[in-house]
């Protein structure tokens, strides 16, 4: 299989050319929240290894938060933020956008700071790249390619199946088979082979499985002692947090409002500053390593837990870990998402987010918190970022689409089925 990975590539804007920036990035859109796949600046739909993608301007608005801790507001500069996740090797890929949009990306990052007409852009794109803290895959390996031809396939198959007689599961699992076989051939289907798994990807990712747990299991005496005087502590200082849940201000909700529900699949970028101290930010980091770890290893076959309507998602930590984005490719509306969480995985949402200042009061990390349904959605949504530029590959499709197309791509490839089996398979069409 070909495994995806993803990039971020992070730069502080020339705060004289926000204004230009904008205006670019307005650009790339027939209109708010649609993007123009061919668009003259990064035509998205040129590259065949891009799931979904984006251009945005981060901008908190959130920063003044750090007074509930007596802290200075700091002054963060505004980022232009390209990132997005990607079939293959993500060093392969930067250099192949490098090569391919050299002139939208140099108009675009010339609003940076840093960048002239004698920059190197390939040079400039790689030390502006910023890792993820922690990363989520709907179906690792599952292609762009893949998605593609999969949904061609189950297009035809229903055309089939309505022009075939009744028949039993089973027959009509065989001469399926046959009728994909003869289009195939004629060259009106296309069903590509999957392809050897990188080594390098292998060698660590099952370096990642096997390594962690041991690590875990020699450091386990210490770690035991350190977890239960940080949990105590960190009980202590939830009593005291405060609670920045006030009403999201409408002008900024219908701005969002503006960008979302022009598909079946959204974006979402949400940020704000950390708790301040030590032990809040271990907290933190701790939290997002084992949901990169989980994601890498448990959840990588269609669901986040029980939470199903997730492409891709990722964790990124800013300003040396003094802020956190959370950046997320779902499906349906935000509120029928964020119902999603707090009812399958709230405790999993508390303790990814607690960290935030102004989260909703938890209790020993994981209770109460996105309990209170009212606070954690005003909190989330007060929040949000605008994504200016938006791309998907496969609009129409959801991520429960994506998952049914694969098993009926898996029915297909096996030579033969039980009734019972044949049955379920034919209920997918």
């Amino acid at each position: 299989m070909i495994p995806q990975s993803n990039f971020m590539v992070l730069a502080p804007i020339v705060p004289s050319r926000e204004a230009e920036l904008r205006l670019l990035l307005a650009s790339m859109n027939d209109g708010p929240g649609r993007v123009n796949a061919n668009n003259a600046l990064f035509p998205f739909a040129q590259f065949d290894q891009i799931h979904v993608a984006r251009f945005l301007i981060i901008d908190d608005k959130t920063t003044d938060d750090v007074s509930a801790y007596n802290l200075p507001r700091p002054n963060y500069p505004l980022y232009l933020c390209f990132l997005g996740d990607i079939d293959g090797d993500a060093d392969a890929f930067i250099d192949d956008v490098v090569k391919r949009a050299e002139n939208g990306l140099t108009t675009l990052f010339s609003c940076c700071e840093g960048f002239d007409a004698n920059t190197n852009l390939r040079r400039y794109v790689r030390d502006h790249r910023v890792q993820s803290a922690a990363n989520y895959i709907n179906w690792v390996g599952r292609t762009v390619s893949d998605v593609r031809e999969e949904a061609a396939l189950r297009d035809a198959l229903e055309v089939f199946i309505r022009s075939t007689p009744p028949a039993t599961a089973r027959d009509l699992h065989r001469s399926a088979r046959k009728y994909v076989r003869d289009e195939t051939a004629a060259g009106r289907l296309k069903l590509t082979p999957e392809p050897p798994t990188p080594l390098g990807w292998k060698i660590r990712n099952t370096a990642n499985l096997i390594g962690v747990p041991v690590a875990a299991v020699i450091l386990s005496p210490a770690l035991l002692v350190m977890g239960v005087i940080g949990i105590l502590q960190l009980r202590a200082l939830e009593k005291t947090d405060p609670e920045l849940c006030g009403r999201c201000d409408p002008a900024h909700s219908d701005d969002l409002a503006l960008l979302e529900d022009h598909d079946v699949t959204n974006q979402f970028t949400a940020m704000g500053s950390l708790k301040p101290g030590a032990l809040r930010l271990w907290t933190t980091i701790a939290a997002f390593f084992a949901i990169d770890f989980a994601a890498k290893h448990i959840f990588n076959r269609g669901g986040l837990a029980r939470v199903r309507t997730i492409h891709f998602a990722r964790w990124v930590f800013l300003d040396n870990r003094r802020r956190a984005v959370f950046f997320s490719n779902y499906d349906g509306s935000l509120e029928a998402y964020m119902d999603d969480f707090i009812n399958k995985v709230g405790f999993g949402l508390n303790i990814a987010f607690n960290g935030g200042i102004g989260y909703p009061k938890t209790r020993w990390l994981a209770l109460d918190g996105c309990s209170d349904e009212r606070n954690f959605k005003e909190y989330l949504r007060r929040h949000q970022v605008p994504t200016q530029v938006w791309y998907k590959a496969y609009p129409g499709l959801t991520a429960v689409d994506l998952d049914r197309n694969t098993r009926i791509r898996q029915g297909i490839d096996a030579d033969s089925m039980s009734e019972q089996q044949a049955t379920e398979w034919a209920a997918l069409l």
